[in-house]
């Protein structure tokens, strides 16, 4: 009787770990390559939207055949407004000096990293925002409701199904952190540069935050969204 329960307990464990992996594959293949359809007349914001929404059905499909809903994954209403605030501002201020940080250290590093034109690309993807206040104001809630989508896959996805996939241990979340932010730095720029390192960054501490504060994705969507917002206007 007891071989035959842990026989079925082992199946169902290879069962589940089959499920969340089949569901990360097709997550991510739609996630890269939705990337390669661009729609020119869209621009560069509004093809980023529709990648986004993408890949957002994608997991939200897989969630609901799982059983699994985006409240269950942080979606939810803080319990304490004024803790997701303060959560809110420390991920602003370790962003800030992990990222003054790396700027110091990565003449310093034992391997060659491409520069960052982010800036120099700004003009093509955003048009041209120095002193056009009506053009920034136009694009900031594309912006922002970028921010909003890609907590919601990034941190609540991802991580969660990578912790699925390696069993729900304290290893699991660890290597779920870290992918996550792999992959966030990754596909911003498909190589190793100041940009996906700097981007990667950004994820390994949202994910830490995402982990260690409870689990809402609320503090880590206002802070992403605060992020990009100082990063737009640097532009203007």
């Amino acid at each position: 009787m007891a071989s035959s329960i842990i026989t079925k307990t082992e199946s169902l464990k290879q069962n589940n770990y089959k499920a969340f992996l089949i569901d990360l594959i097709i997550y991510l293949a739609v996630m890269f390559l939705v990337r390669e359809i661009y729609i020119p007349n869209l621009g560069f914001l509004a093809n980023g939207l529709f990648w986004s929404f993408t890949t957002l059905f994608v997991a939200t499909w897989r969630m609901k055949v799982r059983s699994v809903t985006w409240k269950e994954l942080g979606l939810g209403k803080p319990e304490h407004i004024g803790k997701a605030l303060g959560v809110s501002a420390l991920i602003l201020v370790t962003v800030i000096i992990s990222i003054v940080s790396f700027e110091i250290i990565k003449d310093q590093l034992p391997f060659s990293i491409s520069p960052d034109v982010s800036s120099e690309n700004a003009a093509s993807k955003f048009g041209d925002l120095s002193g056009n206040w009506l053009l920034f104001f136009s694009i900031m809630p594309m912006v922002l409701l970028e921010s909003f989508l890609e907590e919601l896959l990034d941190r609540g996805f991802l991580i969660n199904w990578f912790e699925r996939l390696f069993s729900k241990t304290s290893f699991a979340t660890i290597i779920a952190v870290l992918l996550q932010a792999l992959i966030f730095g990754f596909r911003h720029t498909y190589d190793l540069s100041e940009r996906s390192i700097t981007v990667g960054i950004i994820g390994l501490i949202m994910g830490i935050a995402y982990v260690k504060f409870g689990r809402n994705l609320w503090p880590l969507i206002i802070a992403h969204c605060a992020l990009n917002t100082m990063s737009m206007m640097d532009r203007v």
